[in-house]
């Protein structure tokens, strides 16, 4: 009988996950919004040095050190003011953000930039193959580039990253790990936090997920699109995960998590079972919609 409901509740979760991903996937082909993109969400202590500073469902993080802040995701150009009182809320001034990243360069997670730039001085740096997409505004995305409202402010790339590169501040240090398909350039950021005389490994996933739309074969707008998405999930599996995050808050049921840090949790946002359990059907998905697309169908 456990089986059983283990086997529906899996069933359960790969339908709620689609319907979430195809959610997002045709709001930005539309550009039409999701409500939840702007709706304000109480700003939180994570783990460590790590808080969120998203709408409910944009995430944002900020990274706090000695030396100045790290900022993850500048999201929608609407969202900068959002983020800004969020960080302010939580007692830190956004001023001090020294380096901006991004998890890819999807204009719902990166076309705050210029203005975060503007009003921070903040170092920007992205990986290399969404450096052209960035600078441009969105411009040369391969898919959604063809298509003006998804298009917005260019921002200048201060730094180039590459698969592993590095970036530090103030002690902490933050690894690029290139996992691309979702854009040429996209990125799980992984770190090591402590907390309460625990250590943590961090992983801030940038997206498994195939848009609609997106031709896995014969697709001469991005040639290996479908290798990249196989390197991609060989990454993320191979990933040591103790506290899951991702660039959408329902990628790690942000929500629910946050419920129950409120209640007392201390460790809710501990799931190394619910990152394997995500990456695992995210990658299902894609060898379904491979097969799928290599049959011609």
């Amino acid at each position: 009988m456990l089986g059983g409901m283990s086997l529906r509740l899996s069933s359960f979760l790969r339908v709620v996950l689609s319907v979430v991903v195809l959610f997002n996937s045709y709001a930005v082909a539309g550009r039409a919004q999701n409500p939840e993109w702007t709706e304000p969400f109480p700003p939180h202590k994570v783990v460590g040095n790590v808080y969120y500073v998203g709408s409910r469902d944009l995430a944002a993080f900020l990274v706090v050190t000695p030396e100045g802040n790290i900022l993850i995701n500048s999201n929608l150009e609407n969202s900068v003011a959002q983020i800004r009182a969020s960080v302010e809320r939580l007692g830190f001034r956004f001023s001090d953000t020294k380096i901006l990243l991004i998890s890819h360069a999807h204009w719902d997670h990166d076309a705050g930039s210029a203005t975060v730039k503007r009003l921070t001085d903040a170092k920007y740096m992205v990986m290399d193959a969404d450096v052209p997409v960035v600078e441009d505004g969105g411009k040369s995305d391969f898919f959604y580039g063809k298509k003006k409202e998804n298009w917005y402010k260019p921002a200048k790339v201060d730094r180039v990253l590459h698969d592993g590169d590095e970036v530090r501040l103030g002690g902490v240090v933050l690894v690029a790990h290139k996992t691309a398909g979702h854009t040429k350039g996209c990125t799980t950021w992984t770190m090591k936090v402590t907390d309460n005389g625990k250590t943590y490994d961090v992983v801030i996933v940038g997206s498994p997920n195939v848009n609609p739309g997106y031709r896995l074969v014969g697709n001469a707008s991005y040639l290996g699109i479908a290798d990249d998405f196989q390197h991609t999930f060989e990454v993320l599996r191979g990933l040591h995960c103790d506290v899951f995050l991702g660039a959408h808050g329902g990628y790690y049921g942000m929500a629910a998590k946050y419920a129950r840090l409120k209640a007392g949790d201390r460790e809710a946002f501990v799931d190394p079972e619910g990152y394997r359990a995500y990456v695992l059907d995210r990658e299902s998905a894609f060898q379904e919609e491979l097969v799928r697309q290599r049959r011609g169908q």
